[in-house]
Protein backbone atom coordinates (compact mmCIF):
# COMPACT_ATOMS: atom_id res chain seq x y z
CA UNK A 1 0.00 0.00 0.00
CA UNK A 2 1.71 3.81 -1.11
CA UNK A 3 2.65 5.80 1.68
CA UNK A 4 0.14 8.11 1.24
CA UNK A 5 -2.71 5.79 2.58
CA UNK A 6 -0.87 6.02 5.31
CA UNK A 7 -2.29 7.63 8.67
CA UNK A 8 -0.54 10.41 10.64
CA UNK A 9 -0.06 7.96 13.40
CA UNK A 10 2.57 6.43 11.16
CA UNK A 11 5.07 9.85 11.36
CA UNK A 12 4.18 10.54 15.25
CA UNK A 13 5.58 7.24 15.98
CA UNK A 14 8.54 7.30 13.94
CA UNK A 15 9.20 10.88 15.16
CA UNK A 16 8.42 9.66 18.90
CA UNK A 17 11.15 7.19 18.14
CA UNK A 18 13.30 9.01 17.07
CA UNK A 19 13.59 11.13 19.91
CA UNK A 20 13.83 8.55 22.87
CA UNK A 21 13.56 4.99 23.72
CA UNK A 22 9.88 4.21 24.28
CA UNK A 23 7.74 2.21 26.62
CA UNK A 24 4.89 0.11 26.05
CA UNK A 25 2.93 -1.28 28.77
CA UNK A 26 3.11 -4.34 31.24
CA UNK A 27 1.36 -7.60 31.24
CA UNK A 28 -2.43 -6.86 31.56
CA UNK A 29 -3.23 -10.65 32.92
CA UNK A 30 -0.72 -10.18 36.03
CA UNK A 31 -2.79 -6.96 37.39
CA UNK A 32 -5.78 -8.87 36.61
CA UNK A 33 -5.19 -11.60 38.87
CA UNK A 34 -4.23 -8.78 41.63
CA UNK A 35 -7.86 -8.80 42.17
CA UNK A 36 -8.79 -12.07 42.89
CA UNK A 37 -11.75 -12.09 40.63
CA UNK A 38 -14.29 -14.87 40.94
CA UNK A 39 -16.61 -16.25 38.26
CA UNK A 40 -19.10 -13.78 39.44
CA UNK A 41 -16.80 -11.68 38.65
CA UNK A 42 -16.27 -12.24 35.45
CA UNK A 43 -19.81 -12.74 34.86
CA UNK A 44 -21.11 -9.39 36.26
CA UNK A 45 -24.57 -8.46 35.39
CA UNK A 46 -24.41 -9.16 31.76
CA UNK A 47 -23.52 -12.67 32.06
CA UNK A 48 -24.81 -13.57 35.16
CA UNK A 49 -26.99 -16.67 33.67
CA UNK A 50 -24.13 -18.01 31.11
CA UNK A 51 -24.77 -21.45 30.45
CA UNK A 52 -20.36 -22.32 30.82
CA UNK A 53 -17.97 -21.32 33.19
CA UNK A 54 -15.52 -18.40 31.80
CA UNK A 55 -13.58 -17.84 35.05
CA UNK A 56 -10.26 -16.98 33.49
CA UNK A 57 -11.87 -15.35 29.98
CA UNK A 58 -10.18 -12.11 30.97
CA UNK A 59 -10.75 -10.31 27.37
CA UNK A 60 -14.60 -10.35 28.44
CA UNK A 61 -13.80 -8.37 31.86
CA UNK A 62 -14.00 -5.23 29.06
CA UNK A 63 -17.58 -6.23 28.91
CA UNK A 64 -18.30 -7.19 32.62
CA UNK A 65 -15.66 -5.42 34.44
CA UNK A 66 -14.65 -2.31 32.25
CA UNK A 67 -13.89 -0.64 34.90
CA UNK A 68 -11.07 -2.39 36.08
CA UNK A 69 -9.69 -2.51 32.45
CA UNK A 70 -9.44 1.49 32.15
CA UNK A 71 -7.88 1.05 35.67
CA UNK A 72 -5.27 -0.78 34.83
CA UNK A 73 -4.34 1.11 31.45
CA UNK A 74 -4.42 4.23 33.87
CA UNK A 75 -2.42 3.23 35.83
CA UNK A 76 0.20 1.71 33.15
CA UNK A 77 0.04 5.36 31.75
CA UNK A 78 0.43 7.05 35.08
CA UNK A 79 3.75 5.29 35.19
CA UNK A 80 5.04 6.32 31.86
CA UNK A 81 3.69 4.20 28.97
CA UNK A 82 3.63 5.48 25.51
CA UNK A 83 2.11 2.37 24.04
CA UNK A 84 -0.88 0.47 25.92
CA UNK A 85 -2.45 -2.78 24.41
CA UNK A 86 -5.81 -3.46 24.18
CA UNK A 87 -7.45 -6.02 26.85
CA UNK A 88 -7.47 -8.75 23.46
CA UNK A 89 -5.47 -11.48 23.49
CA UNK A 90 -7.82 -13.80 23.34
CA UNK A 91 -10.44 -12.10 21.78
CA UNK A 92 -10.64 -14.06 18.06
CA UNK A 93 -13.77 -16.64 17.75
CA UNK A 94 -11.32 -18.89 17.90
CA UNK A 95 -9.97 -18.48 21.77
CA UNK A 96 -13.55 -17.50 22.91
CA UNK A 97 -15.15 -20.38 21.79
CA UNK A 98 -13.44 -22.31 24.85
CA UNK A 99 -15.86 -20.30 26.82
CA UNK A 100 -18.86 -20.34 24.09
CA UNK A 101 -18.47 -16.62 23.31
CA UNK A 102 -17.51 -16.53 20.01
CA UNK A 103 -20.34 -13.83 19.22
CA UNK A 104 -19.12 -11.85 21.03
CA UNK A 105 -15.72 -11.63 19.68
CA UNK A 106 -15.98 -8.55 17.73
CA UNK A 107 -17.82 -6.90 20.70
CA UNK A 108 -14.77 -7.61 22.74
CA UNK A 109 -12.53 -6.03 20.14
CA UNK A 110 -14.33 -3.14 19.87
CA UNK A 111 -14.99 -2.34 23.59
CA UNK A 112 -11.47 -2.93 24.78
CA UNK A 113 -10.25 -0.54 22.12
CA UNK A 114 -12.50 2.30 23.44
CA UNK A 115 -11.52 1.81 26.84
CA UNK A 116 -7.78 1.64 25.83
CA UNK A 117 -8.30 4.58 23.35
CA UNK A 118 -10.08 6.97 26.23
CA UNK A 119 -7.29 5.75 28.82
CA UNK A 120 -5.00 7.02 26.18
CA UNK A 121 -6.39 10.36 25.13
CA UNK A 122 -6.50 11.33 28.94
CA UNK A 123 -3.07 10.89 29.34
CA UNK A 124 -1.98 12.55 25.33
CA UNK A 125 -0.14 16.12 25.07
CA UNK A 126 0.69 17.53 21.93
CA UNK A 127 4.36 16.88 22.83
CA UNK A 128 3.84 13.29 24.18
CA UNK A 129 0.96 11.44 22.62
CA UNK A 130 0.38 8.11 23.76
CA UNK A 131 -0.74 5.27 21.27
CA UNK A 132 -3.48 2.36 21.35
CA UNK A 133 -1.80 -1.07 20.02
CA UNK A 134 -4.54 -3.41 18.59
CA UNK A 135 -3.82 -6.79 20.25
CA UNK A 136 -3.82 -9.57 17.97
CA UNK A 137 -2.87 -12.97 19.95
CA UNK A 138 -1.88 -16.33 18.53
CA UNK A 139 -5.00 -17.86 19.13
CA UNK A 140 -5.21 -20.98 21.20
CA UNK A 141 -4.63 -23.12 18.42
CA UNK A 142 -1.40 -23.35 15.60
CA UNK A 143 -1.38 -24.08 12.08
CA UNK A 144 1.96 -25.50 11.43
CA UNK A 145 1.70 -28.26 13.79
CA UNK A 146 -0.42 -31.20 14.37
CA UNK A 147 -2.62 -31.55 18.15
CA UNK A 148 -2.06 -35.52 17.30
CA UNK A 149 1.40 -37.14 17.43
CA UNK A 150 0.33 -39.80 15.73
CA UNK A 151 -0.86 -37.59 12.72
CA UNK A 152 1.87 -35.24 11.82
CA UNK A 153 -0.39 -34.21 9.23
CA UNK A 154 -3.39 -33.28 11.15
CA UNK A 155 -4.38 -29.99 11.96
CA UNK A 156 -6.68 -28.07 14.32
CA UNK A 157 -7.42 -24.72 12.46
CA UNK A 158 -6.64 -23.99 8.75
CA UNK A 159 -4.81 -21.01 7.13
CA UNK A 160 -8.43 -19.65 5.54
CA UNK A 161 -9.92 -19.70 9.32
CA UNK A 162 -7.44 -17.65 11.09
CA UNK A 163 -7.44 -15.33 8.55
CA UNK A 164 -11.48 -15.15 8.96
CA UNK A 165 -11.39 -14.39 12.72
CA UNK A 166 -8.19 -12.00 12.50
CA UNK A 167 -10.40 -9.86 9.95
CA UNK A 168 -13.29 -10.10 11.94
CA UNK A 169 -11.03 -8.60 15.24
CA UNK A 170 -9.22 -6.17 13.32
CA UNK A 171 -11.86 -4.59 12.13
CA UNK A 172 -13.52 -4.08 15.67
CA UNK A 173 -10.13 -3.07 17.16
CA UNK A 174 -9.72 -0.05 14.45
CA UNK A 175 -13.50 0.82 15.03
CA UNK A 176 -13.02 1.02 18.34
CA UNK A 177 -9.94 3.59 17.97
CA UNK A 178 -6.71 1.67 17.78
CA UNK A 179 -3.56 3.73 16.49
CA UNK A 180 -1.61 1.01 16.07
CA UNK A 181 -2.48 -3.02 15.34
CA UNK A 182 -0.14 -5.74 17.39
CA UNK A 183 0.36 -9.12 16.05
CA UNK A 184 2.55 -10.35 19.78
CA UNK A 185 3.54 -13.75 21.23
CA UNK A 186 4.09 -15.18 18.31
CA UNK A 187 4.83 -18.87 18.66
CA UNK A 188 3.71 -19.89 15.35
CA UNK A 189 4.82 -17.71 11.99
CA UNK A 190 2.19 -19.10 10.38
CA UNK A 191 -0.28 -18.00 12.78
CA UNK A 192 0.97 -14.44 11.99
CA UNK A 193 1.10 -14.81 8.48
CA UNK A 194 -2.50 -15.58 8.42
CA UNK A 195 -3.11 -12.71 10.90
CA UNK A 196 -0.48 -10.32 9.10
CA UNK A 197 -2.42 -11.35 5.88
CA UNK A 198 -6.08 -10.19 7.23
CA UNK A 199 -4.41 -6.81 8.49
CA UNK A 200 -3.90 -6.42 5.28
CA UNK A 201 -6.94 -7.12 3.46
CA UNK A 202 -8.83 -4.92 6.10
CA UNK A 203 -6.55 -2.00 5.33
CA UNK A 204 -7.14 -2.65 1.57
CA UNK A 205 -10.82 -2.21 1.93
CA UNK A 206 -10.58 0.52 4.61
CA UNK A 207 -8.20 3.05 1.82
CA UNK A 208 -5.52 3.67 4.34
CA UNK A 209 -3.29 1.60 6.65
CA UNK A 210 -2.23 1.99 10.67
CA UNK A 211 1.35 0.97 11.73
CA UNK A 212 1.95 -2.43 12.21
CA UNK A 213 4.11 -4.46 15.07
CA UNK A 214 4.96 -7.65 15.33
CA UNK A 215 6.41 -9.47 18.35
CA UNK A 216 7.59 -13.06 18.84
CA UNK A 217 7.96 -15.27 21.37
CA UNK A 218 11.33 -17.71 21.55
CA UNK A 219 10.08 -20.73 23.60
CA UNK A 220 13.40 -21.78 25.48
CA UNK A 221 17.34 -21.40 25.55
CA UNK A 222 17.39 -23.52 22.21
CA UNK A 223 16.68 -19.38 20.92
CA UNK A 224 13.80 -20.97 18.54
CA UNK A 225 9.75 -20.54 18.08
CA UNK A 226 7.42 -23.07 19.26
CA UNK A 227 7.12 -23.99 15.42
CA UNK A 228 11.25 -24.15 15.11
CA UNK A 229 12.12 -21.08 13.80
CA UNK A 230 15.17 -18.63 14.76
CA UNK A 231 14.55 -15.08 15.14
CA UNK A 232 16.37 -14.22 12.03
CA UNK A 233 14.14 -16.70 9.90
CA UNK A 234 11.16 -15.21 11.98
CA UNK A 235 12.01 -11.55 10.49
CA UNK A 236 12.53 -12.54 7.11
CA UNK A 237 8.75 -14.61 7.00
CA UNK A 238 7.35 -11.14 8.32
CA UNK A 239 9.10 -8.38 6.98
CA UNK A 240 7.08 -8.19 3.65
CA UNK A 241 4.55 -6.19 6.08
CA UNK A 242 6.51 -3.72 6.67
CA UNK A 243 6.15 -3.55 10.30
CA UNK A 244 6.79 -0.45 12.27
CA UNK A 245 8.69 -2.40 14.98
CA UNK A 246 9.67 -6.29 15.10
CA UNK A 247 10.78 -7.65 18.53
CA UNK A 248 10.64 -10.66 21.25
CA UNK A 249 8.20 -10.72 24.39
CA UNK A 250 7.23 -13.63 26.68
CA UNK A 251 8.43 -16.74 27.54
CA UNK A 252 11.81 -15.79 28.79
CA UNK A 253 13.61 -13.42 31.22
CA UNK A 254 15.75 -10.00 30.00
CA UNK A 255 18.87 -12.43 30.68
CA UNK A 256 17.86 -15.17 28.68
CA UNK A 257 16.14 -13.07 25.99
CA UNK A 258 19.21 -11.04 25.46
CA UNK A 259 20.72 -13.34 22.60
CA UNK A 260 17.67 -13.82 20.38
CA UNK A 261 16.77 -10.03 20.67
CA UNK A 262 20.78 -9.25 19.86
CA UNK A 263 20.20 -11.77 16.33
CA UNK A 264 16.64 -9.60 15.49
CA UNK A 265 17.88 -6.38 16.27
CA UNK A 266 21.29 -7.04 13.74
CA UNK A 267 19.12 -7.58 10.82
CA UNK A 268 16.11 -5.39 11.12
CA UNK A 269 15.89 -2.36 8.95
CA UNK A 270 12.48 -1.07 11.67
CA UNK A 271 12.01 -0.35 14.96
CA UNK A 272 12.93 -3.41 17.71
CA UNK A 273 10.80 -4.16 20.60
CA UNK A 274 11.62 -6.12 23.72
CA UNK A 275 9.04 -6.87 26.56
CA UNK A 276 10.03 -10.07 28.92
CA UNK A 277 8.49 -11.58 31.50
CA UNK A 278 9.80 -10.81 34.99
CA UNK A 279 12.61 -13.52 34.79
CA UNK A 280 11.66 -17.66 34.13
CA UNK A 281 8.27 -18.61 36.53
CA UNK A 282 9.17 -20.06 39.78
CA UNK A 283 7.78 -23.51 41.33
CA UNK A 284 4.45 -21.83 41.71
CA UNK A 285 3.92 -20.34 38.72
CA UNK A 286 4.62 -16.77 39.74
CA UNK A 287 7.58 -14.24 38.47
CA UNK A 288 10.39 -12.93 41.13
CA UNK A 289 12.38 -10.37 39.03
CA UNK A 290 11.79 -7.21 41.04
CA UNK A 291 11.72 -3.67 38.70
CA UNK A 292 14.43 -2.57 40.08
CA UNK A 293 16.61 -6.05 38.87
CA UNK A 294 14.82 -6.08 36.00
CA UNK A 295 15.62 -2.26 34.86
CA UNK A 296 19.19 -3.23 35.06
CA UNK A 297 18.77 -5.48 31.94
CA UNK A 298 17.06 -3.29 30.06
CA UNK A 299 19.38 -0.34 30.44
CA UNK A 300 22.00 -2.61 29.30
CA UNK A 301 20.15 -3.46 26.45
CA UNK A 302 19.54 0.16 25.88
CA UNK A 303 23.42 1.64 26.07
CA UNK A 304 24.37 -2.10 23.93
CA UNK A 305 22.24 -0.07 21.08
CA UNK A 306 19.72 -3.24 20.77
CA UNK A 307 15.98 -1.33 21.44
CA UNK A 308 13.68 0.96 20.58
CA UNK A 309 10.94 0.17 22.46
CA UNK A 310 10.75 -1.58 25.88
CA UNK A 311 8.08 -3.05 28.19
CA UNK A 312 7.18 -5.81 30.70
CA UNK A 313 5.33 -8.84 29.87
CA UNK A 314 4.48 -11.71 32.43
CA UNK A 315 5.15 -10.75 35.83
CA UNK A 316 5.32 -7.30 35.47
CA UNK A 317 3.38 -4.34 36.61
CA UNK A 318 3.37 -0.97 36.38
CA UNK A 319 6.07 -0.40 38.62
CA UNK A 320 8.28 -2.11 36.22
CA UNK A 321 7.25 0.37 33.67
CA UNK A 322 7.97 3.35 36.14
CA UNK A 323 11.79 1.90 36.64
CA UNK A 324 11.98 1.15 32.93
CA UNK A 325 11.56 4.88 32.34
CA UNK A 326 14.40 5.94 34.53
CA UNK A 327 16.33 3.51 33.51
CA UNK A 328 16.69 4.41 29.53
CA UNK A 329 15.57 8.23 30.24
CA UNK A 330 19.16 9.68 28.78
CA UNK A 331 20.53 6.52 26.33
CA UNK A 332 19.65 7.09 22.81
CA UNK A 333 16.93 4.81 20.78
CA UNK A 334 18.86 1.91 18.62
CA UNK A 335 20.15 3.20 15.79
CA UNK A 336 17.89 1.36 12.32
CA UNK A 337 20.26 -0.09 10.21
CA UNK A 338 20.26 -0.01 6.09
CA UNK A 339 18.91 -2.61 4.24
CA UNK A 340 20.86 -4.35 1.05
CA UNK A 341 18.56 -4.98 -1.92
CA UNK A 342 19.04 -8.96 -1.01
CA UNK A 343 16.66 -12.12 -1.57
CA UNK A 344 16.04 -13.22 2.10
CA UNK A 345 14.08 -16.53 2.65
CA UNK A 346 13.28 -18.86 5.18
CA UNK A 347 12.33 -21.87 6.12
CA UNK A 348 13.11 -22.73 10.40
CA UNK A 349 16.26 -21.25 9.27
CA UNK A 350 17.37 -18.30 7.09
CA UNK A 351 18.71 -17.65 3.85
CA UNK A 352 20.18 -14.95 2.34
CA UNK A 353 21.32 -15.15 -1.73
CA UNK A 354 24.01 -12.21 -1.84
CA UNK A 355 26.26 -11.44 -4.54
CA UNK A 356 29.03 -13.81 -3.32
CA UNK A 357 26.42 -16.83 -2.72
CA UNK A 358 27.88 -18.47 -5.64
CA UNK A 359 25.30 -21.43 -6.39
CA UNK A 360 21.99 -21.86 -4.86
CA UNK A 361 21.08 -25.15 -4.79
CA UNK A 362 17.83 -26.35 -5.34
CA UNK A 363 16.37 -30.01 -5.11
CA UNK A 364 14.06 -30.56 -7.21
CA UNK A 365 13.52 -34.63 -6.75
CA UNK A 366 9.94 -33.53 -4.98
CA UNK A 367 8.32 -32.84 -8.24
CA UNK A 368 5.69 -35.17 -9.56
CA UNK A 369 6.47 -33.90 -13.51
CA UNK A 370 10.55 -34.45 -12.89
CA UNK A 371 10.85 -37.59 -10.64
CA UNK A 372 9.07 -40.82 -11.51
CA UNK A 373 9.67 -42.31 -8.38
CA UNK A 374 8.32 -39.42 -6.87
CA UNK A 375 5.37 -39.16 -9.16
CA UNK A 376 5.27 -42.83 -7.99
CA UNK A 377 5.26 -42.48 -4.44
CA UNK A 378 2.72 -39.86 -4.55
CA UNK A 379 0.06 -41.26 -6.57
CA UNK A 380 0.38 -44.49 -4.47
CA UNK A 381 0.03 -42.83 -1.21
CA UNK A 382 3.07 -43.55 0.18
CA UNK A 383 4.17 -40.05 1.48
CA UNK A 384 6.88 -41.06 4.09
CA UNK A 385 8.84 -42.48 1.75
CA UNK A 386 7.93 -39.31 -0.03
CA UNK A 387 9.69 -37.55 2.75
CA UNK A 388 12.83 -39.38 2.83
CA UNK A 389 13.52 -37.92 -1.27
CA UNK A 390 12.54 -34.29 0.11
CA UNK A 391 15.36 -35.26 3.51
CA UNK A 392 18.04 -36.81 1.20
CA UNK A 393 17.66 -33.71 -1.23
CA UNK A 394 18.77 -31.60 2.04
CA UNK A 395 21.45 -34.24 3.25
CA UNK A 396 22.78 -33.62 -0.33
CA UNK A 397 22.97 -30.22 0.05
CA UNK A 398 20.09 -28.49 -1.18
CA UNK A 399 19.44 -24.89 0.35
CA UNK A 400 15.74 -24.81 -1.20
CA UNK A 401 13.33 -27.71 -2.01
CA UNK A 402 11.25 -27.13 -5.15
CA UNK A 403 7.79 -29.14 -4.35
CA UNK A 404 5.38 -29.90 -7.39
CA UNK A 405 2.30 -31.41 -7.76
CA UNK A 406 0.93 -30.87 -11.06
CA UNK A 407 -0.31 -34.40 -12.56
CA UNK A 408 -3.64 -35.23 -13.66
CA UNK A 409 -3.91 -38.38 -11.85
CA UNK A 410 -3.77 -36.74 -8.71
CA UNK A 411 -5.50 -33.57 -6.52
CA UNK A 412 -2.42 -31.09 -6.83
CA UNK A 413 -4.26 -28.58 -4.00
CA UNK A 414 -4.68 -31.84 -1.52
CA UNK A 415 -1.14 -33.58 -2.28
CA UNK A 416 0.57 -30.36 -2.11
CA UNK A 417 -1.03 -29.48 1.30
CA UNK A 418 -0.74 -32.61 2.77
CA UNK A 419 3.05 -32.63 1.65
CA UNK A 420 3.90 -29.36 2.80
CA UNK A 421 2.15 -30.17 6.58
CA UNK A 422 4.21 -33.56 6.93
CA UNK A 423 7.13 -31.60 5.98
CA UNK A 424 6.36 -29.30 8.67
CA UNK A 425 6.89 -31.97 11.71
CA UNK A 426 10.66 -32.56 9.75
CA UNK A 427 13.10 -30.01 11.18
CA UNK A 428 15.72 -31.97 8.85
CA UNK A 429 13.54 -31.07 5.93
CA UNK A 430 11.40 -27.90 7.04
CA UNK A 431 15.20 -25.72 7.74
CA UNK A 432 15.36 -24.83 3.96
CA UNK A 433 12.85 -22.59 2.58
CA UNK A 434 10.41 -23.89 0.43
CA UNK A 435 10.20 -23.05 -3.36
CA UNK A 436 6.01 -23.83 -4.60
CA UNK A 437 6.10 -25.05 -7.67
CA UNK A 438 2.65 -25.45 -10.05
CA UNK A 439 1.19 -24.17 -13.17
CA UNK A 440 -1.82 -24.18 -11.34
CA UNK A 441 -2.35 -20.69 -9.37
CA UNK A 442 -4.78 -23.03 -6.98
CA UNK A 443 -2.14 -24.92 -5.89
CA UNK A 444 0.39 -22.25 -5.62
CA UNK A 445 -1.75 -20.37 -3.08
CA UNK A 446 -2.77 -23.91 -1.35
CA UNK A 447 0.61 -23.87 -0.82
CA UNK A 448 1.26 -20.75 0.34
CA UNK A 449 -1.13 -20.89 3.27
CA UNK A 450 1.10 -24.04 4.90
CA UNK A 451 4.27 -22.69 4.70
CA UNK A 452 5.80 -20.58 7.78
CA UNK A 453 8.64 -19.31 6.21
CA UNK A 454 9.50 -17.17 3.63
CA UNK A 455 8.83 -19.33 0.12
CA UNK A 456 9.21 -18.90 -3.06
CA UNK A 457 6.26 -19.33 -5.73
CA UNK A 458 7.45 -20.44 -9.32
CA UNK A 459 5.83 -18.84 -10.93
CA UNK A 460 3.97 -16.34 -12.43
CA UNK A 461 3.90 -14.85 -15.67
CA UNK A 462 1.51 -12.58 -18.33
CA UNK A 463 -0.20 -15.86 -20.04
CA UNK A 464 -3.43 -15.24 -18.59
CA UNK A 465 -2.63 -11.00 -19.28
CA UNK A 466 -1.82 -8.46 -17.41
CA UNK A 467 -4.47 -8.36 -14.66
CA UNK A 468 -4.13 -11.36 -13.75
CA UNK A 469 -0.42 -11.26 -13.32
CA UNK A 470 -1.25 -8.36 -11.29
CA UNK A 471 -3.56 -9.69 -8.54
CA UNK A 472 -1.21 -12.78 -8.75
CA UNK A 473 1.99 -10.63 -7.55
CA UNK A 474 -0.02 -8.76 -4.91
CA UNK A 475 -1.07 -11.73 -3.27
CA UNK A 476 2.50 -13.56 -3.09
CA UNK A 477 3.26 -10.62 -1.65
CA UNK A 478 0.77 -10.96 0.96
CA UNK A 479 1.24 -14.49 1.49
CA UNK A 480 5.05 -12.97 2.03
CA UNK A 481 6.92 -15.01 -0.78
CA UNK A 482 8.68 -14.73 -3.40
CA UNK A 483 8.64 -14.78 -6.90
CA UNK A 484 9.61 -16.36 -10.23
CA UNK A 485 8.45 -14.48 -13.11
CA UNK A 486 8.58 -16.50 -16.32
CA UNK A 487 9.51 -14.53 -20.02
CA UNK A 488 5.17 -15.82 -21.11
CA UNK A 489 2.96 -13.59 -22.14
CA UNK A 490 -0.19 -14.33 -24.03
CA UNK A 491 1.37 -15.09 -27.50
CA UNK A 492 4.03 -17.55 -26.16
CA UNK A 493 7.56 -17.93 -24.81
CA UNK A 494 10.15 -14.91 -25.24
Amino acid sequence: MPKSSQTPIHQSLINAAAKRILLIDGAMGTMIQQHSLEEADFRGQRFADWDSDIKGNNDLLSLSQPQIILDIHRAYLEAGADIIETNTFNSTQVSQADYNMESLSAEINRESAKLARQAADEFSTPDRPRFVAGILGPTSRTASLSPDVNDPGARNVTYDELVENYIESTEALIEGGCHLIMVETVFDTLNAKAALFAVQQVFVKLGYELPIMISGTITDASGRTLSGQTPEAFWNSVRHSTPVSIGLNCALGPDELRPHLLEISNVADTLVTAHPNAGLPNEFGGYDENPKDMAIFLEEFALSGLVNIIGGCCGTGPEHISEFVKSVENISPRIIPGSLPLTKLSGLEAVTIRPDSNFINIGERTNVTGSIKFKRLIKDDKYDEALSVALDQVQSGAQIIDINMDEGLIDGEKAMVRFLRLIAAEPDISKVPIMIDSSKWSVIEAGLKNIQGKGIVNSISLKEGEKEFVRQAKLVKKYGASVIIMAFDEKGQA
